[in-house]
């Protein structure tokens, strides 16, 4: 069993990533936050969890769009990522990247992707340069339950599983691929099960716990580093939120945000701790602690400098 010491802080990182979605949204309802933006309220417990089993100073994380989780988890500043998604100078790309493509290489986020599923052939790549450049490197693509319906998909699990490289690929099953649920697209919802079309272990994983998470994640990553090749992962959560900022969610049928919000990882994991003797006053500090260093940090993205439109393309190839 973890230390509470590793609990709380499991708590306090599943709180930053919740605070900072809850911010973006007053942002997004006044205007300062312009765009589509997909939040990712319920899912916190998969990037935390998973971020504490890799050793993000070699390992590569490639997310979907719902990115300001993974960003966080990875170890970005709530400061740099909400002058990125305002279009300050100091955001973490310069205000260029917004809310669906911001990247964060130092600290091993390597890029937001809005084409569904486009990930995976990229993370597949980051594996195979590992199994060149001795870096023991291992690369997380991250996607949602539909992305396993793309043939880009498809085609990265068959290439990694053929050349045994070191990527786990993690999918976030929040039970509907945008506005439909997973069930009304797939005749077996169990999706960890299509690892098995192509050799390779896959297991069904409790997204909303982060220790379960983290055992799950360190698994995988020791097989990929040990060489014995990819890891299909398949861990459950759900949306507390709509697919994106405005969404009203008129498919979710009657009771079911209120069980998405019954199960949520953070009201779970402060129950649990509760269980373990923790004092009300203990996570009352985690959260206003928290809640201080969110509220500093968008004030403070707040008064920083716009991006200069006039180097709007810079860095840009082609």
């Amino acid at each position: 069993m973890p230390e509470t010491a590793t609990l709380l802080r499991h708590l306090e990182s599943m709180w930053r990533i919740r605070l900072f979605e809850e911010e973006v949204t007053r942002l997004r309802s006044t205007g300062d936050v312009v765009g589509s933006v997909h939040l990712c309220n319920g899912q916190e417990a998969i990037y935390v969890g998973a971020c504490a089993a890799l050793d993000l100073a070699r390992d590569a994380v490639f997310p979907t769009y719902r990115g300001h989780g993974w960003t966080l988890a990875c170890g970005a500043s709530p400061h740099a990522l909400f002058a990125e998604l305002l279009g300050r100078a100091t955001g973490i790309n310069g205000g260029r990247g917004g809310s669906a493509y911001l990247t964060a290489p130092e600290h091993g986020m390597y890029g937001e992707n809005s084409i569904v599923g486009a990930g995976a052939p990229i993370a597949a790549g980051a594996a195979l340069a590992a199994t060149f450049d001795g870096s023991g490197r291992v690369a997380l693509a991250a996607f949602g339950d539909g992305a396993l319906n793309q043939g880009a998909v498809h085609e990265a699990m068959n290439f990694a599983a053929v050349r045994s490289l070191p990527v786990i690929f993690l999918v976030e099953n929040n039970h509907y691929s945008e506005l439909t649920p997973i069930a009304d697209m797939v005749r077996v919802d169990r999706l960890f099960k299509r690892a098995s079309a192509y050799g390779i272990p896959g297991a069904r994983v409790d997204g909303n716990d982060p220790e379960a998470m983290r055992k799950a994640v360190s698994e995988a990553a020791r097989r990929a580093r040990a060489g014995e090749g990819p890891v299909v992962l398949e861990a459950m959560t759900q949306r507390i939120v709509g697919h994106y900022i405005g969404d009203a969610q008129h498919y979710r049928p009657t009771g079911d945000l209120d069980a998405a919000l019954a199960a949520e990882p953070i009201g779970r994991l402060a129950a649990h701790l509760r269980e373990l003797g923790v004092e009300e006053s203990t996570l009352d500090t985690v959260r206003d602690r928290t809640a201080g260093e969110i509220a500093e940090a968008s004030a403070r993205a707040l008064t920083d400098p716009l991006a200069d439109p006039t180097t709007v393309l810079e860095h840009l190839y082609a």
